[in-house]
């Protein structure tokens, strides 16, 4: 049986701005019914508007909405009071809504210029934690208080370095590899629930995010591997994996919790 979008969902995705975040957040408002409402988080609010327009451009039927956020340093009363002010505006109640669906796409690589063997500033741990670790798991839990009783699909942008280790990509591994397992817990406790939890690896993709990689990595295997994708072109597109992964979400035939890969 397969997974229906379209419902009346109340649809949150965070990295909106650019990249993999603004093709999911565009794709999966196109699959949604009349009267749902997205909610776009990102630092820059600019570019968010910018998503926000080509969304309305091919849908006039729902409500979009930007709200500029700096997860590195948001606490869940920030966003216990985002999620109350998307209600407001939309002029809407969380019973209103079929589904809610949450993407939690935003993060960071952190330092790839350094060995684990080499990095032991405390602050720089915490600080790379709470942006992709502490303020995702308070996002998702102000977002389940928010929608207790609506059933609620739930999915974890993860990446192979959540499973596997990649020299230089300590923060990044230990990051994904943390918060997959939060999810993986959530699964296990939800079941029964009416919950879907999704961990979805969109492969490396020709974004802002390999290029830094790529640059400032000092591991050569790495830095080599995506050179030779980026000259024969045979890095993935965020339409690619974006297609994918909508593809994966409408057959549903994965178990909740499940770590999928775009190559898998």
């Amino acid at each position: 049986m397969g997974l229906d979008l379209n419902k009346k969902t109340h649809f949150l995705i965070t990295g909106a701005s650019r990249g993999i975040g603004k093709c999911m957040a565009i794709e999966v408002s196109l699959k949604l019914k009349a009267g749902s409402v997205i909610v776009l988080l990102a630092r820059n609010l600019e570019a968010l508007q910018k998503t926000q327009s080509e969304i309305l451009s091919k849908r006039s039927d729902v409500t979009v909405q930007v709200f500029s956020v700096d997860l590195s340093t948001a606490k869940a009363e920030d966003i216990n009071k985002l999620l109350n002010d998307s209600l407001e505006q939309s002029q809407t109640k969380a019973s209103d809504f079929e589904r809610a669906f949450i993407i939690h796409n935003a993060g960071t690589v952190g330092d790839v210029s350094k060995r684990a063997k080499d990095i032991s500033d405390t602050d720089m741990w915490t600080q790379y934690y709470h942006t992709n670790v502490f303020s995702t798991i308070s996002l998702n839990v102000e977002y389940f208080k928010m929608f207790s009783q609506v059933p609620k699909l739930v999915v974890n942008v993860s990446s192979k370095c959540g499973i596997e280790p990649f020299a230089s990509m300590s923060f990044y591994c230990s990051g994904k590899a943390a918060r997959e397992m939060y999810f993986n817990v959530l699964a296990v406790e939800e079941k029964g629930n009416e919950t879907l939890v999704l961990n979805y690896a969109p492969g490396a993709i020709d974004t802002d995010m390999t290029v830094y990689v790529q640059k400032d990595t000092v591991n050569s295997e790495l830095h080599e591997a995506f050179r030779k994708q980026r000259e024969t072109k045979t890095m993935l597109t965020t339409d690619q994996t974006t297609a994918k992964f909508l593809s994966v979400l409408e057959e549903g035939t994965f178990q909740s919790g499940a770590h999928i890969d775009y190559w898998d």
